[in-house]
Order: structure tokens, then C-alpha cells, then sequence
């Protein structure tokens, strides 16, 4: 009977967080999809959902590889990135004034517009090469990281801090069983907005050239010949793969603190 009752609250709850954004997205495709039809708008400008679709599944196979190709690109970015934004971090914690330098710098450089971003890193690393793509990403995606982990790193309570410090605990055991603890949410909370960013950043860096199987010079191609079904069948797999990429780390999260208050409540 317990078990039976803990299934249907866990349904519940599930529908409960699932159903408005559902609702939201059905009505947006409707509102879409009716608008177009209803206003005679041309398919070069702006093609239905259920067109889109079509499209989509008539060349699933070649549109998923190149997806998958701006995807590797994104995801190295990615990880270098976060990897170099997290250590830069912890070296902000232990030496403070290296954090006042770094710390103002990183909140500015967030608000550069990757746009103006990417033709440089074109002419500095090559336009067709994968490292002027992966450069963007890594950029897009260092700032957002150091922020959040320092933060997180400096959450512990100063007097918990004191309290080991009277019992001479070392810096590392400080960092690996207080800190490190509580940056873990600040830790999340940065890799899910990156996940979203470096798909972006991938994608518009693929604007300024890039090889032909690569989904940003898809699109622009696409796009400039007025072929809109296609360049929105490729938009959808860059939102795809984006998503599942923020469903991985959501799932992460999960199994990397399942104590955390906010996940229990979920």
C-alpha cells in the first residue's frame, strides 16, 4: 500500500512539472502552425512546424551527422573550458588578490557578444578551423564557470572555516570536505548554462566558415538561398542536441548530489 501510494505522488509530481511546459509548447506550435496557414504567410519566409518536421525526417540521417560534428566541437569547448574555469577558481580562493583582478574582469568579458567574438577567433585561429570554433566555446564558457565556482566556493560558513582552522586541519582536507561540498550546486548550476551556451556558440562560430558538413554553415547556406524549411530543420537538431545535452547534466546532478535540498523536493 506505501509503495502504491509513494508511485502515485511520484506520477503526480511528475505531471505536475511536466504539464505547463507541455501545454505552453503545443500552444506555441498551434499558434505557429495556425498563423502561417491562416495568413497565407510564403514558406521561404516562415515555413509551418509540420513542414519543418517533414523536412526534418527526410534527411534525419545527414542533418543528425552534421549536428553530431558541431556537437564534438561544442562539447571540447565545453570542457575545456569548464575544466579551465573551475581551476582558475580554486587558485581565486587561495590567492585572494589574483580574485580581485580576475573576478571583476570575468562579469565584464560575460557580456561580450559572441558575435563580435567569432570573426576573430576566425582570423586568429583559422575559419575552418575547428579551433577558432572551439575557442568560442571556451570562452563562452570559462567566464560563467569561474564565477559560479568561486562563489561556490567561498559559501562555506567563515566560522566553519575558523573551526578547522583551531583543530590545524590542512587547506586541501578545508577544501575537500567543506568546500568542495558546497560548490557542487554553484558547480551544476554553471555546467547547465554552459551546456546551452557552447551549442550556441558553436553554431554561430560556424557562421564566420567552416567545413560544408558543419550545422551553422548549413544554416547560413541554407538560409541565403531562401531554402527556410531546411535551415529550420537544421535549427531543430541544434535544439535537440542542446537539450539533451542539459537533460545529461540535470541527470548528473542527480547522481552527484542526491542529498541537496532542492533535488529531494524534485
Amino acid at each position: 500500500m506505501a509503495i502504491t501510494t509513494s508511485t502515485a505522488q511520484t506520477t503526480r509530481r511528475i505531471v505536475r512539472v511536466s504539464l505547463p511546459p507541455l501545454i505552453t509548447f503545443m500552444l506555441v506550435i498551434g499558434l505557429w502552425e495556425g498563423a502561417v496557414r491562416g495568413f497565407g504567410i510564403p514558406l521561404y519566409l516562415l515555413p509551418p512546424p509540420s513542414a519543418i518536421v517533414e523536412t526534418f525526417l527526410s534527411q534525419a540521417d545527414f542533418l543528425l551527422g552534421i549536428g553530431l560534428f558541431t556537437f564534438s566541437q561544442a562539447l571540447a569547448g565545453f570542457v575545456i573550458g569548464c575544466t579551465l574555469g573551475s581551476l582558475v577558481a580554486a587558485l581565486c580562493v587561495r590567492w585572494r588578490g589574483a580574485a580581485d583582478g580576475l573576478i571583476p574582469f570575468a562579469v565584464g568579458a560575460s557580456a561580450v557578444p559572441i558575435v563580435a567574438l567569432s570573426p576573430l577567433m576566425g582570423i586568429w585561429l583559422g575559419s575552418t578551423s575547428p579551433a577558432s570554433k572551439i575557442g568560442v566555446v571556451v570562452v563562452m564558457t570559462f567566464f560563467p564557470t569561474l564565477v559560479n565556482v568561486y562563489r561556490g566556493l567561498n559559501s562555506p560558513n567563515p566560522e566553519a572555516i575558523q573551526l578547522l582552522h583551531s583543530y590545524a586541519a590542512r587547506q586541501r582536507d578545508i577544501f575537500l570536505k567543506v568546500r568542495l561540498p558546497a560548490t557542487l550546486p554553484y558547480l551544476f548550476n554553471a555546467l547547465k548554462i554552459c551546456s546551452t551556451l557552447s551549442m550556441i556558440g558553436a553554431v554561430v562560430a560556424e557562421f564566420f566558415g567552416g567545413p560544408r558538413n558543419a550545422l551553422g554553415v548549413f544554416i547560413k547556406t541554407e538560409a541565403g538561398i531562401l531554402h527556410t524549411r531546411d535551415a529550420w530543420a537544421a535549427i531543430l537538431v541544434a535544439c535537440l542536441f542542446g537539450i539533451v545535452f542539459y537533460l545529461v547534466i540535470v541527470r548528473l546532478e542527480r547522481l552527484a548530489m542526491p542529498w541537496h535540498t532542492s533535488l529531494r523536493e524534485q
